[in-house]
């Protein structure tokens, strides 16, 4: 399970003027609401932060390095230039004194493999691989877990058979049972599940001027149904970070790897015992 941590600014893109200040105390407090529900269970979580946001409140993200893991969501939330790549990462972990190994894109943009990979991370989590009408049409991309030019790709997860997204909007827009059921679905499939959602969703935001699809089941009743997910979850799984994840799948690829080549490798000639 996985939260973009970021400056509240949909607003913006919907022409409602809203200050830097704003957009700050609303995402701080949705990051309050969310870890209300996190600490009352022993999920660990990623959270993809903003270097802009961490640095208006270092001392919440630190904290949350104790249990959960802390990846980049680029500097700003709004502006990107390829430089942030970098720096976004350098910057968190200065702030967190702990190693940075994973990225997701603000609205999962597109950026060259390349330069994601000579920004020195190891993961990348900025794929969803469905067609969102109006954002994107992946859906000719792997459904699962990936390695592009030796960057392993962790897209969010979809349905197995008709790639339904699982992503934050569908979480508040399906009726839950049907949710949990291709949530479920999807984690028996794939042995693993890749939610994201974003903690300003978790606070009321009924007063900005976004879609009612984006608002709708904000706040204490958001609230409530991200603590029954994880409780219904919780009896199909674990919860536990990306890069423990990651990290996971890579040793077990090596020992297959392993494995693989020492049923195959022919018997080295010895040579005669000396008499």
């Amino acid at each position: 399970m996985s939260f973009d941590v970021e400056e509240f600014d949909m607003p913006l893109e919907y022409n409602q003027n809203l200050s830097i200040y704003e957009q700050m105390e609303t995402g701080f407090k949705g990051l309050q609401a969310t870890m209300s529900v996190i600490n009352g269970t022993d999920a660990q979580c990623t959270f993809f932060t903003t270097a802009h946001f961490a640095n208006w409140f270092p001392d919440s993200i630190r904290q949350l390095t104790r249990k959960h893991e802390i990846a980049s969501h680029t500097f700003y939330h709004s502006q990107y230039k390829t430089a942030d790549l970098l720096q976004s990462r350098l910057e968190l972990e200065n702030i967190t004194g702990q190693p940075v190994y994973g990225l997701r894109m603000p609205r999962l943009k597109k950026v060259p493999v390349q330069d994601v990979i000579q920004a020195g991370y190891s993961y990348d989590s900025s794929v969803n691989p469905t067609w969102i009408p109006g954002r994107y049409n992946d859906l000719s991309l792997p459904r699962t877990t990936y390695y592009d030019q030796n960057l392993l790709r962790v897209p969010a997860s979809v349905s197995p058979r008709m790639r339904i997204p699982l992503f934050w909007l569908a979480f508040k827009n399906m009726p839950y049972s049907v949710f949990k059921y291709l949530a479920i679905q999807a984690l028996r499939k794939d042995g693993y599940l890749c939610l994201y959602f974003h903690p300003w969703e978790f606070t009321d935001i009924w007063e900005f001027e976004i879609p009612g699809y984006a608002k709708r089941w904000s706040g204490e009743k958001l609230q409530h149904r991200l603590y029954r997910l994880m409780k219904d979850l919780k009896a199909e799984g674990d919860f536990t970070t990306m890069w423990q994840m990651v990290s996971e799948t890579r040793s077990l690829e090596a020992r297959q790897l392993a494995s693989s080549a020492a049923s195959t490798a022919k018997p080295a000639k010895t040579a005669p015992l000396a008499k």
